[in-house]
């Protein structure tokens, strides 16, 4: 049986360091950390590699469910496949422990209030941006690709493959633009 830790940051510009030393307290042999958002499992590479090496008796520890996962989904999927693998799961802040029936409990009403959380978060972004359009403040991202190059290089006769290697951009970018302004 063996102790595994995994840390997570949102953000490159975060610390790991408290998450680290929690870890290390816990009695976690082996940490695996990355900076990543945790909307979701695309991209988060140090928890599919610990997860493809935990073994039956092993135990998973972070210092809070939402360094797992933000949405209940993921969160009971990764639950399911700790279980059927005989993987217990801990959380250092929270009373949670997966070998315990009041831990799975909590661990899926910690799942809900995360992913409440997350939602709530998107909500008030989008309330901020729409109040920002309103006021002129916000006015999104500035294009990357200059559409009226495109148009140019489009009249001077060139195809749409030629015109994306010219300007270093997709060949889907230039037909789009193509598209939106016949």
């Amino acid at each position: 049986m063996a102790t595994y830790g995994y840390a997570r940051v949102s953000s490159t510009g975060q610390s790991l360091e408290l998450q680290r030393e929690a870890l290390k307290a816990a009695g976690c042999e082996i940490i695996r950390e990355e900076k990543v958002s945790g909307t979701s499992r695309k991209g988060r590479h140090e928890l599919n590699t610990l997860l493809d090496f935990l073994r039956p008796g092993d135990e998973l520890i972070v210092t809070r469910i939402d360094r797992l996962a933000r949405s209940v989904s993921d969160l009971q999927t990764l639950a399911e496949s700790l279980q059927e693998r005989q993987v217990a799961l801990k959380a250092t802040e929270q009373p949670v422990d997966t070998s315990t029936a009041a831990g799975k409990a909590f661990f899926q009403m910690l799942g809900v209030f995360s992913e409440f959380e997350t939602n709530l978060r998107k909500e008030r972004q989008m309330e901020g941006i729409t109040k920002a359009k309103k006021a002129g403040v916000y006015k999104g991202r500035k294009p990357k690709i200059d559409a009226a190059e495109v148009q140019r290089l489009k009249a001077e006769g060139l195809g749409a493959t030629q015109i994306a290697q010219r300007l270093g951009i997709a060949r889907t970018s230039v037909y789009r633009l193509i598209t939106s302004t016949r």
